[in-house]
């Protein structure tokens, strides 16, 4: 039986086109069969339609795409707020963080138990689907699926090896024989490297690769992931971010060449880069290269997470390429990392989604994230980013960066919807409907969040 949702305002189309009153029919598969302005007996002519639907008048709502979180950490769910005075490295450094010492004793039952608990708060937050970076491999990833069973939200799971190099002992000049004929060279090649590649901008390159082990883990990750989600570049070689991309490419090819079944998906690749001043210099001084052009010539990903200090010509390699962004402003703000320029970005063609990153320190709410990267971008003065094009960012963006069929209101896509109560304190009257969901709208406003064309119930998302 079909679904008729008539005489809502509604946001329809990739543009996110407001609609004072119009209609949505939803298929028995949960997608969308039409949606478009007017009376939906007026639009539609077929007896047979109306025999076998179900209608509902949500005259006082606005029906807006479900959000996207498109880069969380839910495996901290039980450090929330551990270390709060503590930088970057020190809370979730991947090697010697608080993060990585406090999963590693933790009880996998105690874990999967607030994993859940964080899925069901972003659900009533109006999130419909999330992309998370799982740490803890294989079983990570299971453990992950484990929790979010029987709920409707969609994952998107990331996965990645624990295995890491350490930059400062793994790098190599290039070209070092050129500086040994150099008699003051030879006293001290290193020093006399250093200066060299500091000067002339030379790539140094980091020769070393990943062990088979460590191969063969991640194509074990791959075979129940929907990508990788790799800490950083300056955790990796350039051989190593070479060998992630090879393997992704070959497994995408096999897929494409053998037609599997519900292997359609295409791989993706995810990764850290710019989110602090210091992985930057760090990435500069051992390499000559910021972490953004080792990224986009070794590896190649879909999208890169933060680039919160990336260099201007960064954001023009990043754009150039079609490469995604996917900020996290509240997290760089709780760590000090800065704001993310996410203006510069949009006038240099790069597209953009949100994430609340990792929940030790933030709570999985696009709507605080939404209202703060508006207002912090206003407050740093240049460009004014419009509210529709921050809405676009955790819908159509995160949608289209992800390969999701969702993301917007049109024939075709799933039915990921959220209802809005128009009427509600906060929001009424709305003038601005864009300005309103970012900058009023809340959990509380929400009426309803549907999932592929159903409607949550109450056990999956108040308790």
């Amino acid at each position: 039986m079909n679904t008729i949702i008539e005489k809502a305002s509604l946001l329809l189309g990739r543009d996110l086109k407001y609609i004072e009153s119009g209609f949505i029919e939803i298929g028995k598969n949960g997608t969308i069969l039409r949606a478009a302005p007017g009376n939906y007996g007026e639009k539609v002519l077929n007896n047979k339609t109306e025999c076998n639907r179900s209608t509902f008048d949500s005259d006082g709502l606005l029906i807006i795409p479900g959000f996207i979180n498109a880069h969380t950490h839910i495996g901290d769910s039980l450090a929330k707020d551990v270390l709060v005075e503590s930088g970057l490295n020190t809370r979730v450094h991947p090697v010697y963080g608080a993060k990585k010492v406090i999963l590693e004793k933790s009880k996998p039952s105690h874990l999967k138990i607030l994993m859940r608990a964080s899925v069901i708060s972003m659900m009533k937050k109006g999130i419909v689907a999330f992309a998370d970076f799982r740490e803890g491999g294989f079983e990570g990833i299971e453990l992950l699926k484990q929790a979010i069973s029987a709920l409707p939200i969609k994952c998107i799971v990331f996965g990645r090896v624990e295995y890491y190099f350490d930059l400062t002992k793994d790098t190599r000049p290039d070209r070092k024989e050129k500086l040994v004929h150099d008699t003051s060279a030879k006293k001290n090649i290193k020093a006399m490297a250093t200066k060299f590649y500091k000067q002339h901008h030379v790539l140094r390159k980091v020769q070393l690769k990943l062990p088979p082990k460590a191969l063969l883990e991640a194509s074990d990750i791959l075979r129940v992931a929907e990508g990788l989600g790799i800490s950083g570049a300056n955790e990796n070689t350039d051989l190593s971010l070479q060998q992630y991309k090879q393997l992704i490419d070959s497994i995408n090819k096999k897929r494409r060449d053998k037609k599997l079944k519900n292997k359609n998906r295409k791989l993706l690749i995810g990764i850290h880069g710019a989110e602090s001043r210091e992985s930057v210099e760090f990435s500069k001084s051992l390499t000559g290269k910021t972490e953004v052009f080792r990224i986009m010539r070794f590896l190649k990903p879909d999208y890169i997470v933060h680039m919160t200090n990336a260099t201007d010509e960064d954001i023009s390699l990043v754009a150039s390429s079609r490469t995604g962004v996917v900020i996290c402003p509240r997290a760089n703000g709780v760590l000090g990392a800065g704001i993310p320029r996410v203006a510069e970005m949009l006038s240099r063609g790069c597209r953009i989604a949100i994430g609340t990153d990792n929940v030790m320190l933030n709570s999985p709410d696009i709507f605080r994230e939404m209202d703060y990267i508006w207002k912090t971008s206003r407050a740093i003065g240049g460009n004014f980013i419009e509210a529709k094009e921050i809405l676009k960012m955790s819908t159509v963006n995160a949608a289209h960066i992800l390969g999701l069929n969702s993301g917007c209101i049109e024939e075709g896509r799933s039915a990921d919807l959220l209802f809005i109560d128009k009427k509600y304190l906060d929001l009424y009257p709305i003038h601005n409907p864009y300005v309103s969901i970012i900058h009023r709208a809340s959990s509380d406003s929400i009426k309803g969040v549907m999932i592929d064309g159903r409607l949550a119930d109450g056990a999956e998302l108040w308790e």
